[in-house]
């Protein structure tokens, strides 16, 4: 299944939860289409799980097959497979790059790494899914550090979580440890999410 290119608001709508994280899309807080406003229909536990796997799957940006094999992965390891998930999901390289500002979304920061403006511990790496380590340097290439486009979302950071630090001058960050869950979305229960798949 391809990654889904569609209109992010309507899907935001659709699944009641903000995909950018600024909340814009849901000012009509119901699902798009003519009848959404007007929709009572009750929710299977079937359809609970599978809607809490698309909104994680999509607030990450992953096709089905990338999203069902990180999460294989994260049921090998030891701890509570739904957390040890939401922390690989957290360490992909587009997502910190994300959370580091350099990109307004995490198709912006996707765009970014592939297109070989991020370096990892000094060397360039353009693969988007690459796991960073704990104490990896997330950083960008000399000749990137002036692109309008990472000004612009640099500028309009707000926020930069308590895993992640930055140092301005030398255009830099770093993944000092995994995040705690309560850093992370309270938007999803990973719960669900473990029971669909385990089904």
């Amino acid at each position: 299944m391809s990654r889904y290119t569609g209109p992010k608001f309507k899907l935001s709508r659709r699944l009641g939860i903000s995909l950018s994280g600024s909340g814009k899309e849901l000012k009509r807080p119901f699902p798009p289409g003519q009848h959404g406003a007007n929709t009572r229909r009750k929710i299977s536990g079937y359809g609970l799980q599978l809607a809490e796997k698309q909104k994680l799957r999509h607030m990450y940006g992953l096709n089905e097959k990338q999203f069902r094999n990180l999460f294989d992965r994260a049921s090998k390891l030891e701890g509570i497979a739904g957390e040890n998930f939401m922390f690989l999901l957290e360490s992909r390289l587009d997502n910190l790059v994300f959370r580091l500002g350099w990109a307004n979304s995490r198709a912006g920061a996707r765009q970014l790494v592939s297109h070989g403006h991020v370096t990892v511990n000094g060397k360039k790496v353009d693969i988007a899914s690459y796991t960073v380590q704990v104490g990896d340097k997330i950083g960008l290439r000399e000749r990137s550090r002036a692109m309008k486009s990472i000004k612009e979302a640099q500028e309009g950071r707000h926020h930069l979580p308590g895993y992640l630090s930055f140092d301005a001058n030398a255009s830099e960050g770093s993944f000092l440890r995994l995040p705690d869950r309560g850093e992370l979305s309270q938007d999803i229960d990973e719960k669900q999410i473990v029971e669909f798949y385990s089904r």
